[in-house]
């Protein structure tokens, strides 16, 4: 079982037009509603491939209410932690090229009290648990090292840690030494200090990464797929089927597709790599069932062109 935790979880409304135009009256293709965040995107993805997830994740609200509620219809064991705050709701503007332009609020604020219930159902939860799984953004009121401090606790625990958030939570959870991080481009060019323009640069980022202590980096490059760096060498693996409609949650299914291929090597990479762009080619932030994954398109090599540009998506 995998036990995901979303500090700052969302209800998301994904909205499909043919293109953005400012200050213009748009006709929408459709709208979704999903429940969001990314840790609750990894359970979903789980799920919807027929493995156990629990997510562990804050309520509060009419859109707490509404959250776990979309939860229930997944078939996901939640652990719900009342908080007085309303759960936030996100927005996400989706066109037919597949840009997407997201609105996402802050989240409501934390108190001491809600934090320590939080750590506590996290780590009540990670009892006999395959993987834990910290995602996303902190809310306000929770200190950067919120994650790195769990992290350790869920290690002297002997729980094996998988890390995916931004920022200074990401640089402050690299301290804390999880087995694994998976931070997309930009988050791991912000992790060391310099631009990740090419395949070359994120490897050496990687490598970095590796060098402060963290055994296993997944490093999502957009279109270009993702990147597996151990001590052991390094992979990468590319879908030749890219056409997204929505990248929101494409990293989320990635990491959840890693760790459901058993988080090991060349072949985890290429499954994880399906899971990702099969979610990409979905409307919202939709996961994939096992009929949506196409394994054969990834290709998965230790070589690869180091000069390869890197793009958005």
């Amino acid at each position: 079982m995998i036990v995901t935790v979303t500090a700052n979880p969302s209800v998301d409304r994904t909205i499909e037009i043919d293109s953005l135009q400012r200050g213009a009256v748009l006709r929408t293709r459709s709208a979704l509603l999903d429940a969001g965040g990314k840790g609750v995107n990894v359970a979903r993805a789980l799920a919807a491939n027929g493995l156990a997830a629990t997510a562990v994740l804050p309520t509060g609200g009419a859109e707490g209410v509404q959250l776990t509620a979309l939860l229930a219809t997944a078939g996901i064991n939640v652990v719900e932690v009342p908080i007085a705050g309303a759960v936030r709701s996100n927005i996400t503007i989706a066109e037919a090229d597949g840009t997407t332009t997201k609105l996402n609020e802050p989240g409501p604020r934390f108190d001491a009290a809600e934090r320590a219930r939080l750590v506590a159902a996290t780590l009540d939860a990670a009892e006999g648990a395959d993987w834990v799984v910290l995602c996303g953004s902190l809310p306000p009121g929770v200190p950067a090292d919120f994650y790195a401090d769990l992290t350790r606790r869920l290690r002297e625990r002997g729980a094996r840690v998988a890390v995916d958030t931004s920022g200074d939570a990401l640089r402050a959870a690299v301290a804390g030494r999880p087995d694994l991080v998976k931070p997309n481009r930009e988050e791991l060019a912000d992790l060391v200090g310099h631009e990740v323009r090419t395949l070359g640069d994120a490897l050496r980022a990687a490598r970095q990464v590796l060098g402060q202590g963290v055994p296993t980096v997944v490093a999502s490059v957009g279109a270009e797929g993702a990147l597996l760096v151990t001590a052991d060498g390094a992979w990468h693996a590319r879908s030749t089927f890219v056409e997204p409609r929505s990248t929101v949650g494409a990293g989320d299914a990635l990491l959840a597709g890693f760790l459901a291929a058993g988080h090991i090597g060349p072949d985890a990479l290429a499954d994880a790599v399906a899971w990702g762009a099969a979610a990409a080619a979905l409307p919202g932030s939709r996961m994939p069932t096992p009929a949506e994954l196409d394994r054969a398109a990834v290709q998965c090599s230790p070589a690869f062109d180091p000069a390869a540009t890197l793009t958005e998506s």
